[in-house]
C-alpha cells in the first residue's frame, strides 16, 4: 500500500527537482526526505529516483507514479470536501495568503464577515502571487489572492487549480495633498510631471515596470525614478511631499494621508485580481464561505477618490 504522505513528497520533489528543495519546500530536512521517498521505493518494489553523490533525478516509473500521484491527492481531496460539505457548516483552519496591498485592502472586510462562524478559524498571510498559487498547489494553504499584471496567469496554470476573478485594479497618480494637481479641476498633463522627483519599487516589480510603461508616454527624456520597498513607504513619501508616484489603486485602500489621488488620462495600465483554491477545495463549506466573503471584500474595497 503506498502511503499518501510519501506520495504528497514524491509530487513535490517532481515539482522542485531536488532533495534540498523538496526539503524547504515542505519544512522537513533532507535527510528526511530522503529517507521517506527511499520507504516509498519500497512499497512499489521499483526504483523512483536515480541517485548520485550529488543528486538525484526520477527514473521513468518515478515520473510515472509523480503523475498518479497528483491524481490520488487530488481525489483524496474532493472526498474530503464531499463528506465536509454534507454537513453544510463552515468549521476549521482556513488559511488564505494574499499580495501585501491584497492584504491590507481586503483583512477588514473578512475579518468582519468570517468572524460570524464561530467554528472557522481563519489566518491570512502575505507573500509573492507566484508564491502563493505554488502554496495552494501544493497543499499548504487553501486560498491565495493573487495580482496579475500580464493577463496570462490562469491560462498558463495548472488545471487542479480554479481563478476566481475579483476586480480590475487601475494605475493611478499619487501627489501631495500640497501639490498643484490636488486640485481635482485642474488636468492631469503628464509630460508636466516630466520633471517631478519620481519614487518607485526596485527593478522588477510589477508595479515598476507598469509605471515605467507609463513613463514611457511622457515624451522627451524619461524621469529616472527613485527606488523604495513597499508601496506604503513610497506613499508615506509621498504625503511628506518629496515626490509623486502611480501605484495601483487598492495600494491606497488604508487610507493614507497627505496624498491626492488622480486618474491618469488615456492609461490602461492596470492589474487583475483573483481568488486561486484547488478545484477539488471549492465544495468544503470553510472554503465557499471564504470565498464569498473574498468576493464581498473585494467589491466594496473603496481604494481612492475618484479624482478627476
Amino acid at each position: 500500500m503506498l502511503e499518501l504522505r510519501r506520495l504528497r513528497l514524491l509530487a513535490e520533489f517532481a515539482r522542485r527537482g531536488s532533495i534540498a528543495a523538496t526539503a524547504a519546500a515542505l519544512g522537513y530536512t533532507p535527510s528526511a526526505v530522503s529517507q521517506q521517498l527511499a520507504a516509498l521505493e519500497r512499497e512499489a518494489h521499483v526504483p523512483l529516483l536515480d541517485r548520485t553523490a550529488r543528486s538525484a533525478e526520477l527514473t521513468d516509473a518515478g515520473r510515472r507514479l509523480a503523475g498518479r500521484a497528483e491524481e490520488i491527492l487530488s481525489l483524496v481531496e474532493a472526498a474530503e470536501a464531499e463528506l465536509s460539505a454534507a454537513s453544510g457548516t463552515p468549521t476549521g483552519r482556513v488559511v488564505v495568503t494574499a499580495f501585501p496591498t491584497g492584504a491590507v485592502a481586503f483583512a477588514p472586510a473578512l475579518a468582519h464577515s468570517l468572524g460570524e462562524h464561530a467554528g472557522l478559524t481563519f489566518v491570512l498571510r502575505q507573500t509573492r502571487p507566484v508564491d502563493g498559487i505554488r502554496q495552494v498547489r501544493n497543499g499548504e494553504v487553501d486560498i491565495a489572492l493573487i495580482d496579475d499584471w500580464t493577463g496570462n496567469v490562469p491560462h498558463q496554470s495548472p488545471a487542479t487549480l480554479e481563478f476566481f476573478h475579483l476586480r480590475r485594479d487601475p494605475l493611478v497618480l499619487v501627489v501631495p495633498a500640497s501639490h498643484p494637481l490636488s486640485d481635482p479641476e485642474m488636468p492631469v498633463d503628464m509630460q508636466r510631471l516630466r520633471e517631478e522627483p519620481w519614487l518607485a519599487a526596485p527593478s522588477g516589480e510589477p508595479s515598476r515596470d507598469a509605471l515605467e510603461r507609463l513613463l514611457d508616454t511622457v515624451g522627451g527624456h524619461r524621469p529616472v525614478p527613485w527606488e523604495f520597498e513597499g508601496l506604503h513607504t513610497i506613499l508615506s513619501l509621498v504625503a511628506r511631499g518629496i515626490g509623486v508616484t502611480a501605484v495601483p489603486a487598492l495600494a491606497l485602500a488604508a487610507g493614507d494621508r497627505g496624498v491626492a489621488v488622480r486618474r491618469i488620462p488615456e492609461c490602461t495600465l492596470a492589474r487583475e485580481v483573483y481568488a486561486v483554491t484547488r478545484s477539488a477545495g471549492v465544495r468544503r463549506p470553510s472554503v465557499a464561505v471564504t470565498l464569498r466573503a473574498i468576493y464581498v471584500a473585494a467589491r466594496d474595497a473603496q481604494p481612492a477618490p475618484p479624482g478627476a
